[in-house]
């Protein structure tokens, strides 16, 4: 079975964002960075699909060739391939650009299943997923927390606002993990020393032209400070008008 694991290489949860000079985009200046929390998730179905089924898993990127080191620790828990598809101005690109040109490449692999986050965690747009599976003409299933995988199919539960929903699809398939699917394992020492001999393929990104374009980026308003209405049961009947009048949540 051919395994692919799409990820994203994005800023960690500790950086504070800082709008750029020409007021369109993010200054990264000393950015840290590390593998979308979804995307971890999708890398660990992808080997347990493997372990269960067979084949190899490849992990397939696009971003700066500094991805290498996201896709080494990939690499370390066990996934066969990595390939980077080279932009420096990743970030820059939009979800149809970017799906377009990982397609593209997918298209030259193979696959029997795709995997990707639910969501990347800088963006949280959550619309790769769906665009891959429709530009590689792939079943698609979003939000899976459970999912029980064949040779030729198989069932998926999927959280939605009515609840949890079971999918039956076919393969090939695209599969967007959500969190409770399962537990990312810890790459071991042996994992580790084999990962740094496996070769990483980078190879340019395929040029696609953004199908928006961001007119103005903009921190959103600080956040006014709390007050305290008063204490006890004698601060209900203010908290009540607060809420109604003020904060327009009642």
């Amino acid at each position: 079975m051919k395994i692919i694991a799409c990820v994203k290489r994005v800023p960690t949860t500790e950086v504070q964002a800082k709008v750029a000079a020409d007021g369109k985009s993010i200054d990264t200046t000393g950015f840290e960075y590390m593998l979308s929390f979804y995307d971890d998730l999708a890398v660990e179905e992808a080997l347990k699909t493997k372990e269960k089924h067979g084949g190899e898993v490849t992990v397939l990127t696009l971003g700066p060739s500094e991805s290498s080191k996201e896709l080494r620790e990939a690499l370390a828990k066990g996934a066969d391939k990595a390939v980077i598809l080279v932009d420096p101005a990743w970030h820059l690109r939009d979800a149809r650009s970017t799906a377009k040109a990982l397609a593209a490449k997918i298209k030259e692999l193979g696959a029997d299943v795709v995997f990707t986050g639910r969501v990347a965690t800088d963006r949280d747009q959550a619309s790769v997923g769906p665009l891959l599976a429709a530009y590689l003409g792939m079943s698609c299933v979003t939000d899976v927390v459970k999912l029980e995988l064949g040779a030729q199919g198989g069932n998926a539960q999927r959280e939605s606002e009515a609840g949890v929903e079971t999918v039956e699809f076919p393969l090939p398939a695209v599969l967007t993990c959500d969190k409770g699917l399962n537990e990312p394992r810890y790459a071991g020492l042996k994992g580790i020393m084999a990962a740094k001999k496996k070769t990483i393929e980078e190879t340019p990104a395929t040029a696609v032209p953004n199908a928006s374009r961001v007119l103005k980026v903009e921190l959103p308003p600080a956040r006014k400070e709390g007050r305290i209405v008063g204490e006890g049961a004698a601060a209900v009947p203010a908290l009540i008008a607060a809420l109604k009048n003020e904060a327009k949540v009642l």
